[in-house]
């Protein structure tokens, strides 16, 4: 019996932690921590480890499936569903325009080098102007913040953990999501580490999280850390705090900066934020004593409804207390191309277009109007291709979805499973999963707290027919007419784009294909921010972008209507859980073990006797966009007026993942609004928590 162990990296989240697979026979039947790792050194989570299970999975698509006479999926070739998409999706065009084709593009693409940039090409061919991503249901905001503040969508200076004497962290919880916009294997050592040093650790969050074990919680209102990080600025402002000479020198605008946070005292933010003053006249002692002091912040504030500019204040704070670009404080990561931060280079005003949804910024289309794309009375979409995407689960106002995805003449979905959103499609093509292709850990590209780039050839071929996603849009190129890679042949070489990444660092692809060694690249080095790295066209920091005018008026506007509503109405929360990522680990058996089989919304002890719910009571969680019925369980950890729900859940009905609709939960998106006035106006981002909702006990 042969028998060899590879090795390998994860792709479920930034890390990219460093595994070791063992093949028996041509066949995945083991992975485990590599601990030979030069920087993920032996760390993986139970996620990572899972991806066997993933693997493996019976109710995986093996090959192509076209839905036939009676909903019934019927098994075809490669080159018949190919010709037959590329031939319907061409006659779809001709007679209604490429505006009538549109593409989803899912989250796991992000972890894919060659994906990204064959649906790019794909769509640019199609012609199509709506393509729309799951990115704004995670992170838009924060690609819109650092362009607007540092010229670059791709400038996301993280905290020097290392160094650091105060770290104040926002919406996050690395112990469950192992971080986002920063990448770091066992994320929970280092902030450890820190704490050991005598780092002090803060956690703003609407629920004391797992996370919080090293340092003190911060418990706060939902949606409302914009006003937190205003008063913070400007209580290190009314106590001189501020690094007066980096603002003058190296800001514009900053009259206006301090302006704005001038709004929100202390005393003021706390009406709505729950935040007493006097923390936060602690914290900003604290930070301003710091010889060292670093920020960040996560989806907890991401998705709320201004998360642009939180993430706006989130970089002020770190700038203006002359933190940034210092040792101990927010430093800009480089990684193995250093010209990422040209190439996302862009002036702030320059984003945004005149749509058929009004004034949107520039890219993909906010995932909220996928339903009301198809829907539309003149000019609907009328085929759409979903690529490792779920957004019936994953997308909010999912009744409504349900309806779009029912009148579509053409949906094709590229996974790895007949999902919830498959089961509307015409079309299921196979793709291969991360232990089926070649790879590099492109995603933490200048978010690497220690940058390394790792190659990982194919561990197994390919299950069945599983195919990459760049051979499957090559192939429906081909078949549409298109330019193709696959024009010079059967076998071209796809990785000239990552090749000539490395090359500027003077390194060789083939060489570090060859050593099958991660090639590990110089640790956090302050000092080049703002003569070198700064993409600004004026050379300087922007404080307060001009193009933010129309969004701190509604900051104020949305102020007000917190204060009216008062602290004592429901709001609800995502809760994140380490046994769940998304929608795609819902049939994997071992995550749902024991009393894991089912989601339950979460509740202060409090908040429940108000409504005479014992542990384990069923409860009705409604508002104007939907409801759903669940049991409850008690938690002390929540604010007061929070409730809670873990998301990916909602498979009831989903045929091609059996486990999964065996064990379904409940939607929590469906709770979620969807529509022109879901999103976030400067990025899109949509608006997914501290969402009003009403909970009362079933009978």
């Amino acid at each position: 019996m042969s028998e060899r162990d590879v090795r390998t990296f994860c792709r479920v989240c930034e890390p990219a932690c460093g595994l070791v697979a063992t093949v028996r026979e041509g066949e995945l039947v083991k992975l485990a921590p590599d601990r030979a790792h030069p920087v993920t050194r032996g760390f993986a989570c139970n996620k990572g480890l899972a991806g066997v299970e993933i693997h493996k999975d019976p109710d995986r698509l093996n090959f192509p499936v076209r839905r036939g006479e009676a909903g019934r999926g019927e098994r075809v070739t490669w080159d018949a569903a190919v010709e037959q998409i590329g031939a319907q999706l061409r006659a779809i065009r001709e007679s209604h325009g490429p505006n009538a084709a549109a593409m989803y593009i899912g989250n796991p693409t992000a972890f894919n080098t060659l994906a990204g940039p064959a649906m790019g090409a794909f769509g640019a061919q199609l012609g199509s102007k709506r393509t729309f991503s799951s990115g704004t249901q995670d992170c838009a905001n924060k690609f819109a913040g650092s362009e607007a503040v540092f010229g670059s969508s791709t400038m996301h200076p993280i905290p020097d953990l290392q160094h650091t004497d105060f770290l104040l962290v926002f919406g996050a919880n690395p112990r469950v999501s192992h971080g986002s916009f920063i990448s770091i294997a066992d994320p929970m050592k280092s902030l450890k580490d820190a704490r050991k040093r005598g780092a002090k650790l803060y956690f703003v969050n609407p629920r004391e999280t797992e996370s919080a074990e090293p340092g003190e919680t911060i418990l706060i209102r939902p949606d409302t850390d914009l006003y937190l990080m205003a008063a913070l600025l400007h209580e290190l402002d009314r106590t001189d705090s501020l690094d007066r000479e980096a603002l003058a020198t190296r800001g514009s605008h900053v009259a206006e900066l301090l302006a704005f946070a001038a709004r929100y005292p202390a005393e003021r933010a706390a009406r709505v934020t729950g935040v007493p003053a006097d923390t936060v006249r602690r914290l900003a002692r604290e930070l301003a004593a710091a010889r060292g002091a670093s920020v960040h912040m996560s989806t907890g504030v991401n998705m709320g409804r201004q998360g642009t500019l939180a993430y706006w204040l989130l970089h002020m704070l770190s700038f203006a207390t002359g933190n940034l670009d210092r040792r101990g404080g927010n430093i800009l990561s480089v990684g193995f191309y250093p010209a990422a931060r040209a190439a996302g280079r862009r002036e702030f005003a320059q984003s945004f277009a005149d749509t058929e949804y009004g004034r949107l910024r520039k890219g993909t289309l906010p995932g909220n109007l996928l339903a009301d794309a198809i829907l539309a009375k003149e000019n609907p979409v009328r085929a759409l291709v979903v690529v490792a995407g779920n957004p019936l689960l994953s997308i909010g106002g999912e009744s409504r979805m349900r309806e779009a995805l029912g009148k579509l003449d053409l949906l094709v979905c590229i996974d790895l499973y007949k999902n919830a959103t498959g089961e509307y499609a015409h079309w299921l093509l196979p793709s291969t999963d991360m232990f089926e292709r070649a790879d590099v850990n492109i995603t933490g590209l200048g978010l690497q707290h220690e940058p390394w780039l790792q190659w990982s050839d194919a561990v197994v071929a390919p299950r069945g027919e599983r195919r990459e996603e760049w051979w499957i849009f090559a192939r429906l190129s081909q078949a549409l007419g298109f330019k193709s890679p696959l024009d010079s042949g059967p076998a071209p070489d796809v990785w000239g784009r990552i090749a000539h990444m490395l090359k500027s660092r003077g390194h060789s692809l083939d060489a570090v294909r060859a050593s099958g060694e991660p090639l590990v690249f110089e640790p956090l080095t302050p000092g080049k921010f703002f003569a070198e790295q700064l993409q600004t066209a004026d050379g300087k920091v922007d404080c307060c972008p001009p193009e933010f005018a129309d969004a701190l008026a509604r900051a104020e506007r949305i102020f007000a209507e917190l204060e009216r509503e008062g602290l004592g109405k429901l709001k609800l929360i995502t809760r994140r859980d380490a046994y769940m990522h998304n929608s795609w680990y819902a049939n994997v058996p071992a995550m749902k073990r024991g009393d894991r089989d089912r989601n339950r919304l979460y509740i202060h002890p409090d908040d429940a006797r108000e409504r005479e719910l014992a542990e384990g009571a069923k409860a009705r969680v409604a508002n104007a966009h939907g409801a759903v019925e669940l049991e409850v369980t008690h938690d002390g950890g929540l604010m007061r007026g929070v409730v809670a729900l873990t998301h990916g859940w909602g498979n009831r009905g989903s045929t091609g993942m059996s486990f999964a609709a065996r064990t379904p939960g409940v939607n929590a998106n469906a709770l979620l609004p969807s529509g022109l006035d879901s999103f976030e106006p400067l990025s899109s981002q949509a608006f997914m928590t501290g969402i009003p909702v009403e909970v009362e006990a079933l009978a």
